[in-house]
């Protein structure tokens, strides 16, 4: 028996919703990775996730942790929408011909990746300053040797201001800086995570035919992604590097992926493509557990089921 077809319109709002949630719950944990990618030797100011936390409300207070959220539950929407919509179609469109193998599973992913990242770059570029600007306003305070000399504290600008900056000085692309390593994330992410997440689903499913409980599909979404969040990190080091916009003195600044790869081998060593990965993991894993769990609970069918229907 195949899968349940859901409406497009119902794909969306459970990608919505699932987003908001998950971002709203584990979005300290992003700025805590975010800051721990960005720290280079010279430079290091946190020493572990807990650490940044902890000296973020100190500095910032309870919602400092929140710093470039707006951003995020504003586009996350979109992003999750068309990453889950997009991935069930192209899984409908590769069954068309027979079984749906591991390699359409695959390949439904990498067309997922691919589509998200019209949403995702400018979100992640937006989010990276936001966030990223507790770090150097606590160097500048704590950490002073790190500061360029002659460097005029400025207000903390908001995404607002971002984007406007960024579209007069460069347009477009401006806010897409860093979409070639946002793919090499992306689309190897998609990869590895739906045909994982499907295939670990189908071994708690009742029966043949019966849909998998709904905590299988929680934790499914949770053992996937943290699988395919720690096995693409280093490409999120080298696309939170590249996104950066504002430096230390004492910090390198990259032209590129090979550049920014050449560089942190010879300045930090390989351990430093794995910054970050358990906070990635923390936050990936229940994002998309929660995501899973409202695709399969339905509630965008429920929320359409109000709606007048159209007559034939």
């Amino acid at each position: 028996m195949a899968d349940k077809q859901i409406s497009l319109p119902a794909k969306l709002i459970n990608g919505g919703i699932a987003g908001l949630i998950g971002v709203t719950c584990v979005f300290p944990i992003d700025l805590a990775k975010t800051r721990l990618q960005n720290q280079q030797n010279g430079s290091r100011l946190y020493t572990s996730m807990s650490d940044c936390l902890i000296k973020t409300i100190r500095s910032d207070g309870y919602f400092g942790m929140y710093r470039g959220a707006a951003v995020n539950l504003t586009l996350v929407t979109p992003e999750k929408a068309i990453k889950l919509a997009a991935n069930d179609f192209f899984r409908h469109h590769l069954a068309k011909d027979g079984k749906l193998t591991l390699l359409k599973e695959m390949l439904a992913g990498c067309g997922a990746g691919t589509c998200q990242v019209i949403v995702t770059t400018p979100m992640e570029m937006l989010k990276i300053q936001l966030q990223d600007a507790g770090r150097i306003e606590a160097q500048r305070k704590l950490m002073p040797e790190t500061v360029a000399a002659g460097t005029v504290e400025t207000k903390s600008p908001t995404a607002m201001q971002l984007t406007r900056e960024l579209l007069r000085e460069k347009g477009i692309a401006g806010l897409y800086k860093g979409l070639g390593a946002t793919l090499l994330r992306d689309v190897p992410f998609s990869i590895i995570y739906f045909p994982l997440f499907a295939n670990l689903n189908d071994l708690g499913k009742r029966g043949m035919d019966g849909p998998a409980p709904f905590y299988v599909s929680f934790l499914s979404g949770c053992l996937a992604g943290s699988t395919a969040a720690v096995a693409v990190n280093p490409v999120d080091v080298i696309k939170t590097r590249l996104q950066s916009l504002n430096r230390g003195s004492t910090e390198d600044t990259y032209s590129g992926v090979t550049d920014c790869i050449r560089k942190i081998l010879r300045n930090e060593g390989p351990s430093a493509f794995l910054k970050g990965a358990y906070c990635r993991a923390l936050v990936i894993a229940p994002l998309f557990g929660i995501a899973q769990v409202i695709y399969f609970l339905g509630v965008g069918e429920f929320i359409l089921s109000f709606l007048p229907k159209k007559d034939n």
